[in-house]
């Protein structure tokens, strides 16, 4: 499974114009040079690099500048103004509940995923592909092969026989990452989020090669709070210290340069998860049961809440760093507000059921803010962090960490073993499920799962390549102390 690269055409167009939106709401005439935004990104004469003609790329900015205000871009009529549009986003009370929106007017309106023999078929005699189907889908006719799709389940099996690679398969991108169904054409050809079905992860994010799947930015109301004289708080999740090239001293010092309060690292939540995790694995196997799975990552919750229920029982009953991160905040300073630096989407609707989880930002969205304010944060003073958090909580970020984690803090003749789900996929789903079914799993006591292969580094709010991020989050992991230092 692949580890997700940013794209960097359409992170570079997402990044632009979330700090146009930034520079003008720190500004003195927010509504207007939000208006403004689609014609100054495409002045008249300019180049279109992308779309058939000039008013075509200004309405699929015009919908990129809708989602970064923080609206589902279905449901802005098309003839509202963004001066209309940006106001209401300064009324807002709270964010919207879905965290994903589509850009219909970005979608290639890709043709439906099917199987489909192209003209490389020589009608062969052995006819491989005919005896592989299983459907009686394919028959060779006039010396071709020809597929009766109303038979065909796309199982592929009579492209992996056909001798000439004649037989291809032809996906639609964002349908073929989403490991549950929830993106699809709707009756219109109109591709559509199930909202029902959605968990989150991401994936159709990271996979669009248009970019017209989009997370809906939450930026506004965190920065109104801040100008509005709020104490905000800001939790950063360990993947961030692999994105920028500064120190994690560097980084605290740039978030407080714009404007938060304080900056605590979430890996202290993951110590506190690390230790009852254990502990609850200890008490689990002692009582019998054959295996546990984690819980720290959102995607997985809201796949088992949604079409693994059956597996409930075997999941840990340990909360996320997230959660405790925002406990320890909101019992030391209760009339803070808490804004969590996220690698994935799938945290944004983990803070939704967590009152004392404010807002969410993504890295990217992070890094517009720098870009809008014109801080370099490799230049900026060092602040150090008030907590120590350890070695293994900040590798919860990487593939295995949590399982690593777990198993730093128990006895050696009660080390789990364990079976990491690098990504959540279809196949993983199948597993998961027979997991449930049989109760139990031959591969390891411990299931580490986590939506993103190569863990939290690995997700759709990344900015930087998963290899230079793990370069990066490695140093400090390693300059980091051991759990039991921090936990005694």
């Amino acid at each position: 499974m692949a580890i997700n690269t940013p794209n960097k055409q359409t992170s570079h167009i997402k990044r632009e114009i979330l700090a146009r939106i930034i520079r003008a709401y720190l500004g003195d005439n927010f509504e207007e040079e939000v208006r403004m935004i689609p014609f100054e990104m495409r002045p008249k004469g300019s180049e279109v690099p992308y779309r058939c003609c000039i008013h075509k790329e200004r309405a699929i900015l015009r919908d990129r500048v809708i989602a970064g205000l923080g609206f589902d871009i279905e449901e802005v009529p098309d003839y509202e103004d963004l001066s209309s549009t940006a106001k209401k986003s300064t009324k807002r009370e709270k964010p919207e509940e879905h965290p994903l929106t589509l850009l219909q007017t970005a979608c290639n309106e890709c043709v439906p995923a099917r199987i489909h023999v192209t003209d490389l078929c020589q009608g062969c005699v052995a006819r491989p592909c005919e005896s592989a189907c299983k459907f009686g889908a394919i028959k060779v006719e006039n010396g071709k092969s020809r597929i009766d799709q109303t038979k065909c389940k796309s199982c592929g099996l009579c492209a992996q026989v056909c001798p000439f690679q004649a037989i291809t398969k032809i996906i639609v991108p964002c349908e073929n990452a989403c490991p549950v169904g929830a993106i699809a054409k709707d009756e219109d050809g109109l591709t559509k989020i199930d909202h029902e079905k959605c968990i989150s992860c991401g994936k159709c994010v990271s996979a669009c090669p248009f970019g017209a799947v989009h997370k809906k930015s939450q930026i506004i109301d965190i920065i109104k709070n801040i100008k509005n004289g709020k104490k905000v708080i800001a939790m950063l999740a360990p993947a961030i210290m692999g994105q920028l090239p500064c120190t994690p001293a560097q980084l605290k010092q740039a978030i407080l340069d714009i404007g938060f309060c304080d900056v605590v690292e979430v890996a202290l939540g993951a110590d506190i998860t690390t230790k009852n995790e254990a502990a609850e694995f200890e008490e689990r196997m002692e009582k019998g049961e054959e295996f546990m799975t984690t819980s720290c990552c959102a995607a997985y919750n809201e796949l088992v809440e949604k079409h693994i229920p059956e597996i409930k029982p075997f999941r840990s009953d340990t909360k996320t760093p997230a959660y405790y991160t925002a406990e320890l905040v909101k019992k030391e300073q209760p009339d803070a507000l808490t804004v969590f630096f996220s690698p994935c989407v799938a945290k944004r609707r983990e803070a939704m059921q967590n009152p004392n989880i404010d807002f969410v930002l993504s890295f990217e969205e992070l890094g517009a803010w720098f870009v809008a304010r014109n801080i370099q944060v490799a230049n900026c003073e060092k602040s150090e962090f008030k907590k120590e958090s350890s070695a293994q909580a900040r590798n919860f970020a990487v593939t295995g960490g949590v399982a690593d984690a777990v198993n730093s803090l128990l006895d050696e003749n009660k080390k789990a073993k364990a079976h990491v789900i690098n990504g959540l996929d279809k196949q993983a789903i199948r597993d998961l499920k027979k997991f449930a079914k049989n109760g139990k799993c031959e591969l390891g006591n411990l299931i580490e799962v986590m939506a993103c292969p190569g863990g939290c580094l690995g997700g759709s709010n990344t900015i930087n390549s998963y290899r230079q991020a793990l370069k990066q989050l490695s140093g400090y992991v390693e300059n980091s102390p051991e759990i039991k230092e921090i936990i005694q």
